[in-house]
Formats: C-alpha cells, structure tokens, sequence
C-alpha cells in the first residue's frame, strides 16, 4: 500500500487519529489531502512516527524533534547523530541537577523526619519546636529550603493540545457558522463548572444530543487541535469537558463562555 488514511495510519502505528492530526499541525508529519478531504499520508508515516516517539520518550521538546526531522529527511543519519548529541547531553545535564536537587530535598526531609520524630514540646508550637522551616541559613541548625528547579514540561502522550499551536483553520464564514452551531447546542446545558484548564458542561441524557456533541467536537479538534474533549454519556447526564491551553483562552470564552 503506497499511501495511508489517517485510521489506518493510526491502527498500524498505535498513534491515535488525535494525535496524528496535531503532528501535522506541529509540522512533525506531512499529509496529503485526497480530493474528497481525507487526510493521506506516505509510505514512510510508520517509521517517522517511531523517530518521533523515540524522540519523546528522551523528552526532547518539539520544536527539537522538527528541527531533527527537518535534519532527517535529508537522508544522512550521521547529520542527525551531530544534532542529536548536545540535545541528549542537555537532557542529562538536566537530569543530573534534577537529581542533585532531589538528593538535596530527601536530606531535608529526613532531617525535618528527625526532628518531628522527637520528644514534643510542652504547650502549643513555638519557633524552636519543628513544625515551623524556613530558609533562613543564619537560624539555628535545621532545615534548609531547597528550591526546585522546574523539569522541562512534557506533554503526556494523551495530551497532545497542551503544546498544539493556537490558530484555527477556517475562515471567516465557517468561523461564525461553527460557533453558532456550538451556541445552539450549549444553549441546552443544564449547568456549567468552570476549571483550571477549561470547562465542564452538563447536558440532558439523550443519544440524539450525545450524537450531536461528539460530531460537532470532532469537527472542531479537526480544525482547532488545541482543544481537548471528551463526552461522557451516563444514565442520567451527559457531560462534555472542554479543555485548552492558557494560550487559547479567548478563544475558549468565545465558544464555551469559559476562561483557560
């Protein structure tokens, strides 16, 4: 077979379809389009997916990962073995500081473990009696805060719209249509729970309004990879929870009246 639909892309890859379509967006995977719309993909989509997998399970961001691909398609693995060692020499050079600022923390753990395990003093808690640290190295002899440094962020494999880029495909007109379509439906909600990342809609329990949803939020990632959905139909609701990065926030109140 010369070419690939994107399910069968994704049944011999094990990538879901989501995930697929957001590294085409990311510009880590190119697709055809046949002339009915579908996505096609060429011979070589297997293979560069296990590049791309490898690439992330070394926690290379994806910015690194494009610049790799870029640097493989031209056809010299030496190249990409040039590129490849200062990023995975960086990545133990972070490991390596995550690890001493771990061991850093532990000690500080089991010193505070030490000192709460001892015999308590009478009355109510004071400055000297423990349960109180801070970083002040001029104190007495006692725990000293350690920092953290934060890890590079990594984007779980089933997270793929953390790091999608903002920017919708449809124009003007499909624009307006799409979030008229999106108005008529959350008109039915029955409530509404605003969190962190996104919003959680609830919905009368209908397979005719679950049908309805689960189309229109396919459409929508299709175009807007960074939104998240998933629809869960029980007995007595149906819940729809929409999550985007930071990034996209307006656009997040623009279509579900929430903020990211």
């Amino acid at each position: 077979m010369s070419t690939l639909r994107i399910s069968q892309l994704a049944e011999r890859s094990g990538v879901p379809a989501s995930t697929l379509r957001f590294y085409e967006t990311a510009g880590l995977l190119p697709a055809e389009r046949t002339s009915s719309g579908y996505r096609q993909y060429g011979p070589d989509a297997v293979e560069r997916l296990a590049f791309i997998s490898s690439a992330k399970l070394l926690g290379l961001a994806l910015e690194d990962i494009r610049d790799l691909l870029d640097v493989r398609d031209a056809g010299v693995c030496a190249a990409v073995r040039a590129r490849m060692v200062p990023l995975v020499f960086e990545r133990i050079a972070d490991a390596d500081r995550r690890s001493a600022e771990l061991a850093a923390f532990s000690a500080r753990l089991a010193d505070v473990h030490r000192q709460l395990s001892g015999p308590a003093p009478a009355g109510g808690c004071g400055p000297d009696c423990g349960c109180t640290t801070t970083g002040d190295k001029a104190q007495a002899p006692g725990p000293v805060l350690i920092e953290l440094s934060p890890t590079r962020p990594q984007v779980a494999a089933d997270e793929p719209w953390r790091e999608a880029p903002v920017a919708c495909t449809l124009g003007g007109a499909e624009l307006v249509e799409r979030t008229a379509q999106w108005q008529d439906l959350i008109a039915q909600a029955t409530s509404r729970e605003e969190f962190a990342d996104g919003v959680r809609l609830t919905f009368p329990s209908t397979p005719e309004l679950a049908a309805e949803l689960a189309s229109l939020a396919a459409a929508e990632q299709d175009c807007c990879a960074f939104f998240d959905f998933t629809l869960n139909l029980a007995p007595a609701r149906l819940t729809l929870t929409v999550r985007a990065p930071e990034a996209a926030g307006s656009l997040l109140t623009d279509l579900f009246g929430a903020t990211a």
